[in-house]
């Protein structure tokens, strides 16, 4: 029989191994451990210091063009130990993407866990408290799940984000829906990760500013995409919209099916994807929102130019029909003054009111970045349903 000190100790051999302390049978040793590394780390002046161990790296830089000042990028030093490092602001508070890159090849932040999809790649994310509309509270929270469904349009599986309010899963009430889109490059996951727009809602909710609503964040893009081709794929998605997504909510959502509890809106890509679908469908859309977008080529030039009938050509019948324009109780712009958008936002809203649309348009601080669609999601967001809250009327 054992005694009791010899059970101790192998009592404790046991946990050892169990957590990685002692290396098993003719495993070879652990070389030497480089040092602990805090990555991002934010002060309570909002300044952000970026680090990454990276001792045989000769040049690294730190990427992040939405971060005020960083366009081009932040040059790393690295110390003694081969950690290199940059701090930057105070940063207005926020959520910023970022990715480090090293001798040329982009690597996203080992010593974080928080990341947000693009289309085609993965980027860290750090969050600068200090903005209430936006920042995690002591609220109800809803839930944002990523629903996996088949798209008929596109013969394959596609992904969305859809964000339910608090008490959705009580399975009580129905709701009316926002389809919120995204820019181009970006993802289904963009407008809840860097985004921010599950958090932008409890708060309002909690606030009694808005109306408790689902908001559903398809996929955009309908394939691969690169900068400079001639046309954005914006038909593909609003076929695989009508067909698919809009039906898929309307069958698994407790979710108003009128116009009057129906709502779009989307930011750059999302906003002219917008204009595409809602208005040849403007019966079915009670709100429409367009950020830092419009008609896409309406200026001569830019994404969506090229051969063939204009923009308003092909959506003239729609344009002109009174009948419609009569329910829809709002149609809002907005696109900051160092948008390279904003003369394709100003002449868009001018060929809408020449068909005599009743158009909100305001001009903010800022470019094409999430630092301003942050923004006017926490401002449009209050503006929908407020008439028909409560019932089903169209």
């Amino acid at each position: 029989m054992m005694n009791q000190p010899s059970v101790l100790c192998l009592v404790m051999t046991v946990l050892l191994l169990g957590f990685g302390t002692v290396p098993p049978a003719g495993a070879q040793p652990r070389g030497p451990q480089g040092p602990q590394v805090t990555s991002p780390e934010v002060s309570a002046d909002r300044q952000v210091t970026f680090r990454i161990l990276a001792p045989q790296a000769d040049a690294v830089r730190l990427i992040g063009g939405d971060i005020p000042g960083n366009g081009q990028g932040a040059e790393m030093t690295k110390n003694e130990e081969g950690v290199w490092e940059v701090t930057l602001g105070p940063l207005p508070p926020g959520t910023y993407r970022y990715h480090f890159n090293l001798d040329g090849v982009a690597v996203i932040d080992p010593r974080s866990p928080a990341i947000s999809l693009s289309n085609d790649n993965v980027w860290s994310l750090v969050v600068v408290p200090g903005s209430e509309f936006q920042d995690i509270r002591d609220v109800p929270h809803g839930a944002v799940s990523a629903v996996t469904y088949y798209s008929t349009a596109l013969s394959k599986f596609r992904r969305m984000h859809v964000y339910t309010p608090p008490g959705y899963e009580s399975g009580q009430g129905t709701f009316p829906v926002f389809y919120l889109l995204h820019g181009a490059s970006d993802s289904d996951h963009s407008w809840s990760s860097v985004g921010r727009a599950g958090f932008i809602l409890d708060n309002l909710i909690a606030e009694k500013k808005a109306v408790p609503m689902i908001v559903v964040m398809p996929a955009g893009h309908t394939g691969p995409f690169s900068w400079g081709r001639s046309r954005l794929p914006l038909d593909e998605f609003t076929n695989e919209f009508m067909a698919d997504i809009k039906p898929y909510i309307e069958k698994n959502y407790r979710v108003y099916t009128d116009r009057g509890h129906r709502a779009m809106a989307g930011l750059s890509m999302g906003g002219g994807q917008t204009l595409n679908i809602g208005i040849p469908h403007l019966d079915q859309f009670g709100y429409l929102g367009v950020f830092s977008s419009g008609i896409f080529g309406i200026t001569g030039g830019g994404p969506g130019g090229g051969q063939g009938p204009s923009w308003e050509e092909r959506n003239k019948e729609f344009l002109e029909n009174g009948e419609t324009k009569k329910g829809l109780r709002l149609f809002w712009f907005a696109t900051g003054k160092e948008d390279f958008l904003i003369e394709t936002s100003r002449a868009t809203v001018d060929l809408l009111k020449k068909y005599g649309f009743d158009v909100t348009y305001k001009e903010t601080e800022g470019g094409h970045t999430w630092l301003n669609w942050r923004d006017y999601l926490h401002e449009f967001a209050p503006l929908l349903f407020k008439e028909t809250s409560g019932s089903g009327e169209n």
